[in-house]
């Protein structure tokens, strides 16, 4: 008895001191936060807007109040997130403000996907028409943050440090000998040659239709990425994968400019004498400044609406898609009378099937009053493409991966398991499919034909979707379906996009298509304030921050098994989930 109360009583303190514990770092951050200034900045003569590439590129901004406090508590650097939202934005104000001079690109370890930053470089290359200057320098770049940085009038790096000019590859990770191992058997139900996404569950390695489909798609993107490289560096595409063949990482680093990849070797502390050479007594304003620099947007009565749809859809991922909100949001855009176009911003894999077609619903009903143009980002594919085939007009980046016109059923069976931990079930049933679709054991071939008929009947829903808002036949939607994935720049050859271009070419043609003079942007879903987010997440930041600490990288794979659990229904996502490296 003395041991129970002992052990309760020491339970029952460690509850009290955590909750004080909270509680202190919880309104210690608020203070803090209530007691900065969030003041208007104002650029003063001869600035240079400092674009640090570093952290995590995502579409849209959003506070973490917690980034700083737990990052310092748990002994980690911050974990730095830039929107893309906020860097078009700076780049624009940047080249709109007399005050303000030139770009510096500080650093080279932004991660973000090949569509994000094309639209940054575009944005880039369109400052540079003012007769402003850009400045890149960093210690090392990436290959993609050096595609980014070339568009730069002085390329600058370390004279000890490495850059990353090797091409594309795709690494896509199997599960087959560990489920194997396991005793699972993942039983699949699918339409579409391409339609990958099962495959790491039952395969080994990629199948021929597989490595056709990632070997078109990276030809494409590092086309693309030689093709702007070459123009901005004066440097032919064919001595571009020359130096690439040579893996310019591991060359002595004064090869790079005898190549004519930079401009100069130099030291950090270097650098301002090069920004000096364009303005004298310049003054860097970074980007959390420039965030604050007011907008010379004037207030209007009409409005372009633009719509965010990012991440996997009902994945069970608090940063994907929650179709039941995002329909909520359409209905609400839809209902705004100020809001005379929309331009909906989709960068998704796809998920949900289900969740897909209650997202084209609203946006249908959405299309039936207003102009509705789709801008799609990194991904707008299977279900990101499923959600954004009724728009007036697609516009996406060349690189932009879509398509994957597909859908797949995936279910467990895990006999095997059982046998190896000794489990035995026993079922009463009152009608022959009572105990239809079990994980314990395999299909029947009754169980097999009926998944695959709700699979097909599914295939073929998304095929009509797209073949009525594309205004083509369900055969040809057919023949460029089968879950193949395409470039931007491919998909525009074949009708599954309208145009080549980011965000300012989507909200230049919904204006049009709404014929208005004035007007103003508003983004939904309106972000949430800073107490709002403060309350919400507190509890997820604490979870999240400790996880990535003690698993580190293997996070990634906890997170991914989180996301099968969360997988109801069939699928319409993109065949494969990799990384390009």
């Amino acid at each position: 008895m003395k041991q129970f109360l002992k052990f309760t009583l020491a339970t029952i303190l460690g509850v009290f001191l955590a909750s004080i514990l909270s509680m202190l770092l919880f309104f210690g951050i608020a203070g803090a936060i209530a007691g900065s200034s969030e003041e208007v900045v104002e650029i003063t003569e001869n600035s240079v807007y400092q674009l640090d590439l570093e952290g995590t590129l995502v579409d849209r901004s959003e506070e973490n109040p917690f980034a700083g406090a737990f990052a310092e508590a748990f002994g980690q650097d911050e974990q730095k997130v830039i929107g893309l939202d906020d860097v078009l934005a700076n780049i624009r104000k940047a080249k709109e403000n007399e005050n303000v001079k030139g770009i510096y690109l500080k650093g080279g370890m932004l991660m973000g996907g090949y569509a994000s930053l094309k639209e940054i470089r575009d944005a880039l290359v369109d400052f540079k028409k003012s007769g402003k200057f850009i400045v890149a320098y960093a210690d090392n770049y990436m290959q993609k943050n050096y595609y980014l940085a070339s568009v730069a009038d002085k390329v600058l790096i370390n004279p000890e440090g490495m850059l990353e000019l090797k091409g594309l590859s795709a690494e896509l990770m199997f599960f087959k000998n560990t489920l194997d191992k396991l005793g699972i058997e993942m039983q699949v139900v699918k339409v579409g040659t391409y339609k990958s996404a099962v495959e790491p569950y039952i395969n080994t390695k990629m199948s021929d239709a597989n490595r056709e489909q990632v070997n078109v798609f990276l030809g494409s993107i590092w086309k693309n990425m030689v093709s702007h490289i070459s123009k901005s560096r004066k440097i032919t595409p064919e001595n571009i994968n020359l130096y690439a063949d040579e893996m310019m990482m591991f060359q002595p680093t004064a090869k790079l400019k005898q190549y004519a990849l930079v401009d100069s070797l130099v030291y950090a502390d270097e650098v301002d004498s090069i920004i000096g050479k364009f303005v004298k007594d310049f003054k860097l304003v970074e980007h959390a400044d420039m965030n604050k620099v007011a907008d010379n947007e004037k207030f209007e009565k009409n409005k372009v609406g633009v719509i965010y749809a990012v991440g996997a859809i009902d994945g069970g991922d608090s940063e994907g898609i929650n179709s039941e909100k995002l329909v909520e949001t359409i209905n609400e855009v839809a209902k705004d009378s100020s809001v005379k176009a929309v331009v909906f911003r989709v960068s998704s894999p796809g998920g949900s099937a289900y969740g897909s077609e209650q997202i084209w619903r609203a946006l249908t009903q959405l299309k039936a009053k207003k102009p509705l143009v789709v801008s799609m980002g990194d991904y707008a594919a299977s279900g990101g493409y499923y959600i954004s085939c009724m728009a007036d007009q697609i516009v996406a980046q060349p690189n932009t991966i879509t398509g994957s016109i597909g859908i797949f059923g995936l279910i467990p069976n895990i006999e095997g398991l059982n046998n190896k931990l000794g489990f035995t079930y026993d079922v009463v049933k009152t009608n022959k499919m009572g105990d239809a679709i079990s994980v314990n054991r395999k299909f029947t071939p009754e169980e097999r034909y009926l998944m695959q008929g709700y699979v097909n009947r599914g295939y073929e829903l998304f095929v009509k979707r797209c073949a009525d808002g594309r205004k083509k036949s369900t055969d040809q939607i057919k023949a460029i379906a089968e879950g193949r994935v395409w470039t931007g720049e491919d998909a525009l050859k074949i009708g599954l996009v309208d145009k080549i271009g980011g965000m300012d070419e989507a909200l230049k043609i919904a204006v049009s298509k709404a014929k208005l003079k004035a007007y103003m942007v508003k983004e939904f879903p309106v972000k949430e304030d800073f107490f709002t987010k403060l309350m919400k997440d507190f509890d997820s930041s604490v979870e999240t921050r400790i996880l990535k600490s003690q698993l580190g990288d293997d996070y990634k794979l906890l997170r991914k098994a989180q996301e099968l659990k969360q997988i109801n229904g069939i699928q319409a996502r993109m065949p494969f989930e990799f990384e390009i490296k």
